[in-house]
């Protein structure tokens, strides 16, 4: 028999190929893998699906998955993979691909959690150590907290004065301690769940206009507008790539992010570099619990022995493996994460700190009308760390305008 496989990744896609024939020639079954780019990817799969056609089996994050499964287009794991085919599948992975009870994707990949890559050189010209980096905290009850205080030392004006400094001068400032943004992956939605607050509920409606989450968003926008020691979020809303190449020229000392950063820092530092734990906050240390599933579609019975044998594979330690060796992503599967710490170890990178869970994890963004809904809740935000809009109020209408695309 013979399947087609989609994915968004080219890299991955490369990955697989490589370590599909093994697979092929174990079961007879013949893959021929595809990639559609990501700003294509999820609607064309969709327009697909809904005509009865599209890939056989395919890679899915939460975009549309919800309507899939209650649709009837994608198989049913719970009916194909009993608890003993499961060893190594990741829990976090499963609750978040599991709709009204049921499971329909196998765990491929997981986000490993956020880290604090720094900047050696620039710790060492403001006496701060990699040791001051290990326990970070920060509280917004407090007057102040160590996360302030390092950043503060990290952060320069013009005349090489810290932000700890009476005399510095906010407006020109040469360099950054810490890239605080309206990011989601990186810090929104960490620092809500290190808060204490909750994204969304099981409904798929959004929650975080709460005590907690005024309090971690409160938190932001003062490290902007108030230290000081994070850009302006005139610079960072709708650019997501300003902090991190502020910090490959050297101008940030620390800038927090995932392992999708890993080689770009990798490949663009030109200085002595490495990764910190995420501050702790008030619940401890939350990072975004995102992973990606593999899924079959359920048009065509008559592939679904073939279908069973693929997923089989892409969650099982062998397929995790193919991504991880090479440094691709973070296999979902136990068995096969190791692979992954080593790849970078042989790249002279320790990334121990991100292959280690947290404390706790926040689920990310689920629901039918997700991009809508952030969309929504991304520009009421975007005001508030500007400065413009004052936290309770401004965090309450982003609230509002999500759950209002979400009903509509």
């Amino acid at each position: 028999g013979s399947l087609t496989f989609r994915l968004w990744d080219e890299q991955a896609a490369k990955a697989y190929e490589d370590a599909l024939p093994a697979f092929e020639a174990a079961t007879g079954i013949d893959v021929s893998v595809e990639v559609v780019p990501w700003n294509d990817y999820f609607t064309g799969v969709r327009n697909e699906i809904a005509a009865g056609a599209g890939p056989d089996v395919f890679w899915s994050n939460t975009n549309n998955y919800t309507e899939y499964a209650r649709g009837g287009k994608i198989v049913n794991i719970d009916e194909e993979f009993p608890a003993s085919e499961r060893d190594g599948w990741l829990q976090g992975a499963i609750d978040q691909y599991t709709v009204d009870g049921t499971l329909y994707g196998v765990p491929v990949l997981t986000d490993p959690s956020i880290a604090v890559y720094y900047n050696k050189s620039l710790l060492d010209a403001a006496g701060v150590s990699i040791e001051d980096l290990q326990n970070l905290s920060w509280d917004p009850s407090a007057s102040t907290d160590s996360l302030r205080e390092v950043t503060r030392k990290l952060t320069l004006d013009s005349s090489g004065r810290n932000a700890a400094d009476p005399a510095f001068d906010v407006d020109h400032i040469v360099q950054y301690g810490y890239n605080a943004a309206l990011d989601g992956q990186a810090m929104l939605i960490p620092y809500l769940g290190s808060a204490g607050a909750t994204l969304q509920d099981e409904s798929g409606h959004f929650t975080f206009a709460s005590p907690e989450g005024d309090a971690a968003v409160g938190y932001l926008v003062d490290l902007i507008n108030k230290e000081h020691v994070a850009p302006s979020a005139a610079d960072t809303n709708d650019n997501g790539d300003f902090s991190r190449d502020q910090f490959l020229q050297g101008k940030m000392a620390l800038f927090q992010s995932g392992a999708y950063n890993l080689a770009n820092v990798a490949e663009g530092a030109s200085f002595e570099w490495g990764l910190a734990p995420q501050p702790k906050g008030p619940k401890d240390a939350v990072t975004v619990g995102n992973s990606v599933v593999a899924v079959a579609n359920a048009a065509d019975a008559s592939k679904a022995d073939a279908q069973k044998k693929l997923l089989e594979w892409l969650a099982g330690p062998e397929g995790g493996r193919a991504l991880g060796a090479v440094g691709v992503g973070f296999p979902a599967n136990a068995e096969a994460q190791d692979s992954w710490s080593q790849y970078w170890s042989g790249k002279g990178v320790d990334v121990t700190v991100m292959a280690t869970k947290p404390t706790g994890t926040i689920t990310a963004p689920f629901g039918a009308k997700l991009g809508a809904a952030m969309d929504a809740y991304n520009k009421e935000l975007k005001e508030v760390f500007l400065g413009r809009v004052g936290v309770p109020e401004g965090v309450r209408a982003a609230q509002d305008a999500a759950n209002k695309a979400v009903d509509e």
